[in-house]
């Protein structure tokens, strides 16, 4: 891949998108891995003095609040740290009273509430300034729907969604983001120990190999498939009940 025109298409590509828009510039979460570290490399180069990062811990580890500080300190980057902690909590003490959480999938029904949480901070502070939201996901992981509906995935533009992980990697090294960034574990944050592949069940390796040749082991091709058509509905805006004609006059 040639870094350097990628990164120069996709500047240009954010540039355009927010002027069509009309808006002033753009503003993303931290989250202190890889692929929020590109998407802010990229924006700070398309919006110089323009460009904002939320850091928002939400029973997050302090390595990754760390790791975020480091980040928008090396790019130099606007931003503010919005703790949610107080505020997750109060929502699952205010939700339980109205729901009965089932046992099974409980850990990741309340994981869920964080990215929907930080989505609304991110449009909040985005309306205020005229910002655009700058997703951080990347092919892979949209390729399996491995994003919360209405969370990471709330967002006006996604600058990374036609890059395969391991494409991410090459601009990171290319961009200069700090090497702690480039050599941790993916991971959502969703949980302690949590980390993107054990949740997928398979590495990102094998799934950008399939994503680009479309071969693979017969059983990680029946669960990418799987998960790709399990997850249709994420890569979708909602469907329209349209009335038959003359029905609704």
């Amino acid at each position: 891949m040639n870094t350097e025109a990628v990164s120069r298409y996709l500047i240009n590509w954010l540039q355009e998108k927010v002027t069509a828009a009309d808006c002033k510039g753009l503003i993303l979460g931290i989250s202190g891995g890889i692929d929020s570290a590109v998407a802010a490399a990229l924006a700070k180069q398309a919006f110089p003095n323009n460009c904002m990062g939320l850091i928002m811990p939400c029973e997050s580890s302090s390595q990754d609040l760390q790791d975020g500080l480091l980040l928008v300190e090396k790019l130099d980057i606007s931003y503010h740290i919005v703790n949610l902690d107080d505020t997750y909590h109060a929502f699952l003490k205010e939700i339980g009273y109205a729901v009965d959480l089932p046992e099974a999938g409980a850990r990741l029904i309340r994981a869920n509430v964080k990215p929907r949480l930080r989505m609304t901070t991110l449009y909040y502070v985005a309306q205020v300034h005229q910002y655009m939201v700058l997703g951080t996901s990347n092919k892979s992981e949209i390729t399996v729907g491995y994003s919360t509906k209405y969370g990471d995935s709330g967002v006006d533009l996604q600058v990374l969604g036609d890059l395969r992980k391991e494409q991410i990697y090459e601009l990171a090294r290319y961009l200069n983001i700090p090497e702690p960034l480039i050599t941790k574990a993916p991971s959502a944050g969703l949980w302690g120990g949590q980390t993107d592949e054990g949740e997928m069940g398979f590495s990102y390796r094998e799934l950008d190999d399939y994503i680009r040749t479309g071969e693979g082991a017969s059983e990680l091709v029946a669960r990418v498939q799987t998960m790709f058509d399990r997850s249709a509905h994420k890569r979708k805006v909602p469907p329209v009940a349209v009335l038959p004609v003359g029905l609704g006059e």
